[in-house]
């Protein structure tokens, strides 16, 4: 049964979601989905530079009805459509709003990004950003501002730690102290207590929102870094947040 509590936001909250390539973006939106889609009218945006791969994983999935699944073909790298120029997926997101009004939530998927990525606040309303156990004890200490700044760290598959001798509580403890205290949820799709800990985050942040205590903030800028992507013509490139 979908929520229909009168709030004072008439749009959907905008949810993005970024992340290392691998480390499960589409898996953890294709949780929510299938937990929330009885409750919430869901609709999902997903980005990569030169394919609609992300989307089409979803729609083989059956978490939605096709119609609610599209897909952004950057053509440049990740960041670029969710921070820098944010017109493709904008366009994106309105148009999906417009054609399904009304949507409570729109989730938006980055490509696979290193752990700089963040979203643009003109984009989306709040972000979550996921690691996974698999991509190294050591990352989440790592910090920058996708672990810093996203409304919430997501440590994604705790179920192979063991197997890639990765001590979850310690990652999980690293990332709380990079986060300087801010939310961190270990996660594993095989586990349901943990996806209902993730829907629940999705759910007090989708009402706090509709209540209009919620703020979009921004993460802070990227750090320069570069880009070496072996793509058809070759091309490399840096960015710089001025």
């Amino acid at each position: 049964m979908h929520d229909t509590n009168t709030t004072s936001q008439s749009r959907a909250l905008r949810l993005g979601v970024a992340g290392p390539v691998g480390t499960g973006k589409s898996s953890v939106i294709a949780a929510i989905c299938r937990q929330l889609r009885d409750e919430f009218r869901l609709g999902v945006i997903t980005n990569d530079i030169y394919t609609d791969e992300d989307a089409r994983f979803l729609k083989s999935a059956g978490v939605l009805p096709e119609e609610r699944i599209r897909a952004v073909e950057t053509g440049s790298c990740p960041h670029t459509a969710i921070r820098d120029d944010v017109t493709m997926n904008l366009i994106a997101v309105e148009d999906m709003e417009r054609d399904f009004a009304p949507l409570d939530i729109v989730l938006v998927e980055s490509g696979g990004d290193n752990l700089t990525a963040t979203f643009s606040p003109a984009l989306v309303d709040a972000q979550l950003f996921v690691l996974d156990v698999a991509g190294g004890g050591d990352v989440a200490r790592k910090g920058g501002p996708g672990i810093s700044g996203a409304d919430l760290l997501v440590i994604n598959k705790i179920d192979l730690g063991a197997h890639v001798d990765v001590d979850v509580e310690q990652m999980v403890s690293d990332a709380t102290r990079a986060r300087d205290g801010g939310p961190v949820l270990a996660l594993s799709r095989k586990r349901p207590e943990t996806v209902e800990q993730l829907c629940n985050w999705v759910r007090d942040m989708r009402e706090t929102y509709a209540s209009g205590g919620h703020i979009p903030k921004d993460p802070g800028p990227m750090a320069p870094h570069h880009h070496a992507h072996g793509d058809a013509h070759g091309h490399s490139h840096t960015h710089h947040d001025d």
